[in-house]
């Protein structure tokens, strides 16, 4: 009777130690791919799901065992693609008005490399988004943009070509709307034209909590910011911040 008690109390002793030093299998819920905020590593997955919105693509994808929510700039992508991407943007709690859904979390990505199931060895280049990388915009310059700046404004060219001395000052630029992404790091983000250029710089982004169409011939005031670092590769070499426009 004792060695038979013996028997299941180191039984159970086993059992415990089995349980407690046993490694749970990676889910969404354990591992959220909180690595992918700050890793430089390139992520490859899996699209399981997609959501296409008027300016995004969401792109539910799978890493491995672990599957977790990404967007990018609207992209043509279907279920089972691969996609690969470098730094990712972690956001809590993101709220799409446009899609009236609460992401708990979600990677925006700043490049993307796309990859097809019928694809092979043939990666698309990147992909940027809003905010856009390292500092210069990808918007194309509108030749037919012509402002005048009104009373105290200054002109896009004048920022860029003397930006050190309106740095962390609030200045007043009118320009017309070319691109708009909302909703990005609780902020709706928008570029502006006015017409000039100073080499090569005619186009200025404007963080804002107002919202504006493209076409909109707004005049924003707000702080000028130079080397603006968002992280996860997000730079701007310029920005003008907290935007309010002026009726």
């Amino acid at each position: 009777m004792k060695i038979f008690l013996g028997v299941i109390v180191t039984l159970i002793v086993v059992a415990l130690v089995f349980r407690l030093t046993k490694k749970p299998e990676a889910t969404v819920r354990e591992m959220p791919a909180a690595a992918l905020a700050t890793a430089a590593a390139m992520h490859n997955t899996v699209v399981e799901e997609v959501i296409q919105a008027s300016s995004y693509t969401y792109l539910r994808v799978k890493e491995g065992k672990v599957d977790f929510w990404i967007a990018t700039v609207k992209d043509d992508v279907s279920i089972g693609d691969k996609y690969s991407f470098g730094e990712a943007l972690e956001m809590t709690n993101f709220k799409s008005k446009e899609l009236d859904r609460t992401f708990p979390v979600i990677y925006f990505i700043s490049e993307n490399r796309g990859q097809s199931a019928g694809q092979q060895n043939s990666m698309a280049a990147p992909v940027t988004m809003a905010p856009t990388t390292m500092g210069r915009p990808k918007v194309e310059l509108k030749t037919d943009v012509v402002i005048q700046q009104s009373r105290g404004g200054i002109s896009i060219a004048e920022l860029y070509k003397n930006r050190s001395n309106y740095a962390n000052k609030k200045v007043r630029v009118k320009g017309k709307v070319v691109k708009v992404n909302n909703e990005v790091m609780n902020k709706n983000w928008v570029h502006i034209q006015d017409g000039t250029n100073d080499s090569g710089n005619f186009d200025l982004t404007v963080t804002t909590l107002e919202s504006a169409k493209i076409d909109d011939i707004v005049e924003f005031e707000g702080t000028i910011v130079l080397n603006k670092d968002f992280g996860a590769g997000y730079v701007y070499e310029m920005i003008l911040e907290g935007g309010i426009i002026r009726k």
